[in-house]
């Protein structure tokens, strides 16, 4: 049995890989960004334990944790937690672009950076869910697209650092997905959603398993992911 921590199983691909892992026996514990998510999260996903700590504030990650009781063993650490606005570099205000960063990006170094010492004993994976905009950059996209541009530079440097103490890194870069998030996407857009175009978070969540399952021989360290057709 394995212990999992996730950012993002409220919905989408972190609610159905916490499910997944959830249904074949193993641990799994989520990180809210309050007491009542930490409540409804629990309510949907039975069988999960919750730590509550707020991704748009990083810097306070660390004090949050530390009122809180850690696993002693964490075999990963998957980040799928995301926000997104759209807009031109000449319309983002610094405030969305400081939401973005913090989510996206400082959050996920900060609780890597926390947790990397259970990491290291159990020889652990950290898991980023990234995005295509982490492999290019679109009009309106600028702020999302560097915070994920940023999300691989720090999965590429964690990945060479970790490698003596057989901590796995993987970037998995998803296509357009039909979660909550692709819907507010498109109404930033003006455009109708239509979920049967899109990838499921089930498809997504089945890669990063295989990536979590791979034997200790191999590694797999960047995942795309494309809708069919």
């Amino acid at each position: 049995m394995a212990t999992h921590l996730l950012t993002g199983a409220g919905s989408g691909i972190g609610a159905v890989l916490a499910r997944r892992l959830v249904e074949r026996g193993d641990d799994v514990v989520v990180l809210a960004r309050d007491a009542g998510r930490a409540r409804q999260i629990a309510d949907d996903l039975p069988g999960v334990s919750t730590l509550v700590g707020d991704l748009a504030q990083p810097g306070r990650l660390s004090w949050a944790l530390s009122k809180q009781s850690l696993p002693d063993r964490i075999d990963s650490l998957v980040h799928a937690a995301g926000v997104v606005d759209l807009g031109s570099v000449g319309d983002l205000t610094p405030a969305l672009w400081e939401q973005q960063l913090a989510v996206n990006l400082v959050a996920p170094a900060e609780l890597t950076r926390l947790l990397l010492p259970v990491l290291r004993v159990s020889r652990g994976h950290v898991v980023f869910v990234n995005s295509g905009a982490g492999l290019r950059a679109s009009p309106g996209w600028s702020a999302y697209a560097a915070s994920k541009h940023g999300l691989r530079a720090l999965a590429d440097a964690l990945r060479q650092e970790e490698a003596e103490h057989g901590v796995r890194v993987t970037s998995v870069y998803p296509g357009r997905t039909a979660t909550p998030m692709q819907q507010r996407v498109h109404r930033q857009e003006g455009q109708e959603y239509d979920a049967a175009r899109f990838i499921t978070p089930d498809a997504v969540a089945t890669t990063i398993l295989a990536a979590l399952d791979l034997p200790r021989d191999a590694h797999l360290t960047d995942l795309t992911v494309r809708p069919q057709g």
